[in-house]
């Protein structure tokens, strides 16, 4: 007894299809499908030159006349194209990919002024020299930076030396300004010792009498 799970290849399509219907399957497959000898699907016959052209019949780029496959045709006038528009990396001027080396070789040798160290350089090798020029600069700010901290920071012996100056200095002020204290009160006291003398001497007469 066959089992209802049996299946058949179809000869005309090569697919598997149930044993039961095999003879049928064949009947209508012959009859209205065709397939593509490009990618093997089956299409319908009278959509078989359809499906060639617009999926694997050679195509003409629109930029080169290069004739490929459609699939890749994407492909090519984005990437590969000679004639596919690109842009200078200089001057940033679009122009055929096929003209750009030429162009590239002129326009990559014109110079322009560097304004960190004012020397006029090539554009080919704007980056490199900023690369360079920009750790030159760095550098001599960096040595600029400790001549100054250098010149204006003082040394401790500089700072002990000022120290010792300015005690020096305050010194003489101090002892100066003592000699006046004592000589002030010394002064003082003599005017207050003469004056009470004086005053003795004028209230005597009067007790006198």
């Amino acid at each position: 007894m066959e089992s209802d799970q049996a299946t058949s290849i179809c000869a005309h399509c090569d697919r598997p299809i149930p044993a039961s219907n095999i003879d049928l399957h064949y009947a209508h497959c012959s009859r209205n499908l065709q397939k593509c000898k490009v990618c093997g699907d089956m299409v319908p016959k009278q959509h078989a030159e359809d499906h060639y052209f617009s999926t694997h019949a050679p195509v003409a780029c629109s930029l080169c006349s290069e004739t490929m496959e459609r699939d890749i045709l994407d492909i090519h006038k984005g990437e590969n194209c000679p004639q596919r528009i690109v842009t200078c990396e200089f001057c940033e001027f679009p122009l055929p990919a096929i003209d750009l080396p030429k162009h590239q070789d002129v326009c990559g040798n014109r110079t322009e002024l560097c304004h960190v160290c004012n020397k006029y350089v090539r554009l080919r090798e704007r980056y490199s020299h900023g690369d360079s020029c920009n750790r030159i600069q760095d550098n001599s700010v960096g040595s600029s930076r400790c001549q100054v901290l250098l010149v204006i920071r003082p040394t401790q012996r500089d700072v002990r030396a000022a120290e010792r100056d300015e005690g020096a200095q305050r010194r003489p002020q101090n002892e100066f300004s003592r000699k006046n204290l004592l000589f002030t009160i010394a002064i003082t006291g003599v005017a207050v010792i003469v004056g009470s003398i004086f005053f003795q001497r004028k209230a005597e007469p009067s007790d006198v009498h």
